[in-house]
C-alpha cells in the first residue's frame, strides 16, 4: 500500500503537504525537484513582519529563492520621459472618467499629472497608491522580505522574469494598456477587498475557509498578465536542475483558471 501511495503522489506531481499558516502549495516535479510555492502579496502591513518562522525555515533549507523579479533594486524601471499622450479624459468614457476623478480625489492625487502617462502606468500608480492608503508598504511585502532574508544568507536568487521584462510586457498591451486602466477603475472596490483578504491570509490563514478572490481583469488582460505568464513560468520551473526551491509569486497566480499550480500539475 505504501508503494502504491508513493506512485500516486509521483503521478500527481504533488506531495501531501502539511497545512501552512499562509497560502502555499508543495509541488514535486520529479523525485529530486521540489517546489514550495508561496502566494505572495507584493505590499504588506507592519504586522506582516517578520515572516512566519515556518516560511523562514523553508527558505533556510532551500537551494535557492525564486521570485517574479528582484524588487530590492532602487532604480525605477519606468521610462524616464513619458511620450506625449492624449489626455486621460479623452481616453475614457464619461462614466469611467467620473470614476477616475472620484478615485484621484480619494487617494489625494492631482488628475492632470496623469495626462502624459500611458494607461498601464496610470493603472499601476493608482493601484499602488490605493494600497498605500490602506496602510500597505513595499518593504513589508512577502517577496521583498524573502529577498532580504535570502540576501543575508547569500542564497542564490532566480528571477522568473525581471523588472525589465515586466515593463516590456506592459508596453506590448493593446492601446497602451487602456483595458488595464479601465479594469482598475471598474473594480476599484473589489481590488481593495482583495488586498484586505490577502493580508488576512498572512495574518491568520484559515485554509478551510479560504475566500475566493474575484477576477477583476477583462479576458484579454487576464490572458496576457496571468495565464500566459503562468504558462511561461511553469516551463521555466520544470527546467530547473534538481533541488529544493522556495517560489514566491503573487497570490493571484495560485488561484483560478490557468493558475501556475494548474500548469505545473499538468
Amino acid at each position: 500500500m505504501g508503494k502504491l501511495l508513493e506512485n500516486l503522489k509521483n503521478w500527481l506531481h504533488t506531495e501531501v503537504a502539511p497545512v501552512y499558516p499562509y497560502p502555499a502549495a508543495d509541488i514535486r516535479l520529479s523525485k529530486k525537484l521540489k517546489l514550495h510555492i508561496v502566494g505572495s502579496i507584493h505590499m504588506g502591513t507592519e504586522n506582516m513582519f517578520p515572516l512566519s518562522a515556518v516560511l523562514l525555515e523553508k527558505l533556510n533549507q532551500a537551494d535557492a529563492l525564486i521570485v517574479e523579479a528582484d524588487i530590492t533594486d532602487n532604480y525605477s524601471p519606468f521610462p524616464s520621459q513619458a511620450a506625449a499622450q492624449v489626455k486621460v479624459e479623452e481616453r475614457l468614457t464619461k462614466e469611467e472618467y467620473a470614476l477616475f476623478l472620484q478615485y484621484c480625489q480619494e487617494i489625494r492625487q492631482e488628475p492632470s499629472q496623469f495626462d502624459r502617462l500611458p494607461a498601464w502606468q496610470i493603472a499601476l500608480i493608482l493601484q499602488a497608491t490605493q494600497a498605500q492608503e490602506l496602510g500597505l508598504r513595499g518593504y513589508y511585502g512577502i517577496d521583498y522580505q524573502l529577498l532580504r532574508s535570502a540576501q543575508s544568507q547569500q542564497k542564490e536568487m532566480i528571477e522568473l522574469e525581471g523588472t525589465d521584462s515586466q515593463i516590456e510586457l506592459l508596453l506590448k498591451l493593446p492601446n497602451q494598456g487602456l483595458a488595464l486602466l479601465q479594469d482598475s477603475l471598474v473594480h476599484w472596490r473589489a481590488n481593495a477587498r482583495s488586498l484586505q483578504t490577502m493580508i488576512s491570509w498572512w495574518l491568520d490563514y484559515q485554509p478551510n475557509h479560504c475566500a475566493t478572490l474575484p477576477n477583476t481583469f477583462s479576458e484579454d488582460v487576464y490572458q496576457a498578465l496571468m495565464v500566459k505568464r503562468n504558462q511561461a513560468w511553469s516551463e521555466k520551473l520544470k527546467a530547473l536542475p534538481d533541488g529544493n526551491y522556495v517560489v514566491a509569486v503573487g497570490a493571484l497566480h495560485l488561484f483560478g483558471e490557468g493558475s501556475l499550480v494548474d500548469y505545473l500539475r499538468k
